[in-house]
């Protein structure tokens, strides 16, 4: 018989892919990098296949020294994991329970929630002020029985982003029995503008997420990785399954993280589109925060505009993420692509704007 705070859980929420019969699907709704992984991973993954039977090194030796090397951190405070999907979802079993709650804000990446779930662990939402985290509201809404709070920085599904500054005094004035996640697996797309906040680490109560999915292109790889205190790690890398990460998969990301130049590349490429369609869109009327991720959320008047332009798109084979799961019924997320591809996606939405405002 099926646990009942199990049986009590919604699906996760899943992108949908449909559009008309006959239209080739372009996909928008994933985040996904606007171009391939850098040819040195792909030519380290292909060289790895060769030692498919064997299993790969269940502490990514390898790996964690490749990232220590690029990101100047201590690599026996490094965990890797299948995306970071699986350390979030590990941090909460290890820490949160029916009587260890979890903090996040409103519009929080929906994992945070999820897990928490998984576990019975109530799970606050502090509320945002203009689609962006507050860390006065989340301070607010800490109790005795807080563990954990979770801060994804840039936010998805928002795209808005905190400062350093700010997130250093917000850990400052939460209370030291919170361990705090910050959740950066945008932050490669912020770094030219915060350096990354893993010294935060050596307080021994803020763990620091990345993944290789985003500004890396390995989404299909299923790599994140993370910075934890070391008691912290102990706890949390008893939940990780051995060998969850395949020899592939972590060659591919030794290759991407020491090619930096090529991740760099990718960043600047899609600041540039995504600014350029943020501008088109906001030229003829419809709403948009500036982001510092590689996807746009538009906001549109109510929930039938959203699903009108939504399905203006789909009629284009361009499929964008609805965000009614987040509260956020009004708002369509779009991943950044190619040129191209955003161009098309604005000429759309400028038509449609056009038709259904005229």
């Amino acid at each position: 018989m099926t646990n009942q705070h199990i049986a009590k859980m919604p699906p996760y929420a899943l992108a949908e892919f449909s559009v008309p019969s006959g239209v080739v699907m372009t996909s928008l709704a994933q985040n996904e990098s606007l171009r391939a992984p850098s040819p040195l991973a792909i030519k380290a993954g292909q060289a790895a296949l060769v030692s498919s039977a064997a299993y790969p090194d269940p502490d990514y030796h390898i790996l964690r020294t490749s990232i220590s090397n690029a990101y100047g951190v201590d690599p026996d405070l490094i965990l890797c994991g299948a995306g970071s999907m699986e350390l979030i979802t590990c941090i909460t079993h290890a820490f949160a329970g029916p009587k260890a709650r979890v903090l996040t804000s409103e519009y929080g990446y929906a994992l945070f929630k999820n897990s928490a779930m998984k576990v019975a662990a109530p799970c606050d939402l502090a509320r945002e002020v203009s689609q962006a985290v507050s860390t006065s509201a989340l301070l607010q809404a800490v109790t005795s029985e807080t563990r954990l709070c979770f801060l994804a920085n840039p936010g998805n599904p928002t795209g808005t982003a905190l400062s350093n500054n700010e997130i250093r005094e917000f850990r400052t004035r939460l209370p030291e029995h919170v361990l705090l996640i910050v959740d950066e697996a945008y932050g490669e797309f912020a770094q030219a503008h915060e350096q990354p906040l893993f010294d935060l680490v050596d307080h021994g109560n803020t763990v620091i997420l990345r993944t290789f999915s985003k500004a890396y292109g390995l989404a299909a790889g299923r790599i994140g990785w993370g910075l934890f205190p070391p008691a912290t790690r102990e706890q949390v890398q008893k939940l990780i399954i051995p060998s969850s990460i395949c020899t592939v998969s972590a060659a591919m990301a030794e290759a991407a993280v020491q090619d930096q130049i090529y991740m760099q590349e990718t960043c600047k490429m899609t600041a540039q589109v995504r600014d350029e369609f943020i501008r088109e869109v906001r030229s003829f009327n419809l709403t948009c925060d500036d982001s510092h991720t590689n996807f746009v959320l538009i906001r549109f008047s109510n929930n039938e505009m959203s699903n009108a332009a939504d399905a203006a798109l789909r009629q284009q084979g361009l499929v964008t993420r609805g965000m009614g799961g987040y509260g956020l019924g009004h708002c369509l997320r779009v991943t950044v692509a190619a040129r191209e591809v955003m161009t098309t996606a604005a000429e759309v939405l400028e038509k449609w704007s056009r038709e259904y405002l005229r």
